[in-house]
């Protein structure tokens, strides 16, 4: 088997390129973090802004577009597509690896989506791929950013396969010396160099049963008010309750709704439809045509480092549904159009190995 390993931030970049490795050459395709010590942590967001601070919002939009086209062709490529992920993974790594065949990753992993706190959503498909976790462990991911590792990726099915960080090149090799792009002989050399994992004791995947009775409410006003309940009965245990209620006050309000709807949609949605969603509420995000919670967000979060945004509307109770459907509808703009993206024929077949 041949191999091509490359880093998610140049995918975006050399689009032809790696459409030729994965529908042209006879290869199987590796990505890996390219020795960095972050498999990708959110440079596609810094992107946009920029793009959009030097020009127009349409800018962001047409990279975004790419970025949202990259991911839905590699969910849909028959090709096999391992993703070795170690370091971080947040953002547009989230969106690329998680639609790999092959999700590996080691003790050093760290995975989270976050993007709620500068103004933004949990995109690139988090409405399909979290909603597929078991309970509502997806939408307590996506509404307090936490941080899984590794041991916690595999547990809930983000990750197929955990190798320690020091078989990792060893594995990368032995599956470049391949010279078949079968499965099932992929999956054997990479079995070869997994591990057990072991969840430890404070890990919040153990907490799935309080996770699924507080993150299963129908409103965040309610999950949050189911949050706080089991803070006051939870006789010490409540380390990362209190993490998740500050986390999610600090966040965008709006981004916090108009993400609850998107997954709960999304359990009922196929990728594609979900991609294309990302994409309009992304539109109206980098327009600012309601708010601009994510141009304001980004401001304090990433080029100012550590300012408390001013979010607009500013408390929970100020945002209405109305207000949130607004972001689910087309953009009334002539420098705008929907996201078109290409139709794959034999499609359920690619998704067998998927979450």
């Amino acid at each position: 088997m041949h191999s091509y390993t490359q880093t998610p931030s140049l995918l975006i970049q050399y689009e032809a390129l790696f459409l030729q490795l994965l529908y042209v050459l006879n290869e199987p395709v590796i990505m890996d973090n390219g020795q960095g010590k972050a498999f990708c942590a959110g440079g596609d967001v810094v992107r946009v802004i920029l793009s959009i601070n030097e020009g127009h919002w349409s800018f962001g939009v047409s990279f975004y577009k790419k970025q949202l086209t990259l991911d839905y062709l590699l969910a849909t490529s028959t090709k096999p597509l391992v993703s070795l992920i170690t370091g971080i993974v947040m953002g547009g790594g989230a969106g690329l690896s998680m639609n790999s065949m092959f999700r590996v990753v080691t003790e050093d992993t760290v995975f989270a989506m976050p993007e709620a706190q500068i103004g933004l959503f949990p995109d690139v498909g988090a409405a399909y791929f979290l909603s597929r976790l078991p309970g509502f462990f997806g939408e307590y991911l996506g509404l307090t950013g936490a941080r899984l590792d590794g041991n916690e990726m595999l547990a809930c099915g983000l990750a197929t396969h955990f190798v320690l960080s020091k078989d990792l090149l060893s594995l990368e090799n032995a599956l470049s010396e391949l010279d078949s792009s079968d499965t099932s002989t992929i999956s054997r050399v990479i079995k070869g160099f997994s591990s057990k994992i072991s969840l430890k004791k404070d890990s919040v995947y153990r907490r799935l049963e309080t996770i699924n009775k507080c993150f299963s409410r129908g409103t965040v006003e309610e999950i949050l008010s189911m949050l706080e309940s089991d803070h006051e009965a939870a006789n010490g245990d409540n380390k990362w309750i209190i993490q998740a209620t500050s986390s999610m006050k600090s966040a965008s309000p709006t981004s916090l709704k108009i993400f609850l709807k998107s997954i709960r949609e999304g359990r009922r949605k196929e990728l594609k439809d979900c991609l294309v969603q990302d994409y309009t509420i992304a539109s109206h995000m980098f327009r600012s045509s309601f708010n601009s919670d994510f141009i304001e967000g980004s401001r304090a979060k990433l080029f100012e480092r550590g300012k408390q945004p001013k979010w607009e509307p500013s408390k929970m109770e100020l945002v209405s549904d109305e207000f949130v459907d607004q972001f689910f509808e087309e953009v009334d703009d002539a420098d705008w159009e929907c996201l078109q993206l290409p139709v794959i024929e034999n499609l359920a077949i690619t998704w067998e190995s998927k979450l």
